[in-house]
């Protein structure tokens, strides 16, 4: 049974847990630029749509990729 947040509404499942992962993986950067925003920015969970866990798992994936330079910090367009 899925949880309803404070309006009624059932919230979707995270992504993550539907297709049981347990490790999000820094090197996938196809994956992980579908949860950046055109400027670069880490997209919030309320809109991923993600639990908390698979958030921060995300996150850090997401910052190691920059530090790789797999992932840009920020786009081109906003220089």
């Amino acid at each position: 049974m899925a949880k309803q947040d404070q309006q009624g509404r059932k919230r979707r499942p995270c992504r993550f847990c539907q297709n049981d992962e347990l490790y999000i993986d820094y090197k996938d950067e196809k994956r992980l630029l579908r949860f950046i925003s055109e400027q670069g920015k880490i997209i919030p969970k309320r809109i991923t749509g993600a639990c908390t866990k698979h958030q921060r798992q995300l996150v850090k994936a997401i910052k190691r990729a920059r530090h790789l330079a797999l992932l840009p910090y920020v786009s081109d367009t906003v220089r």
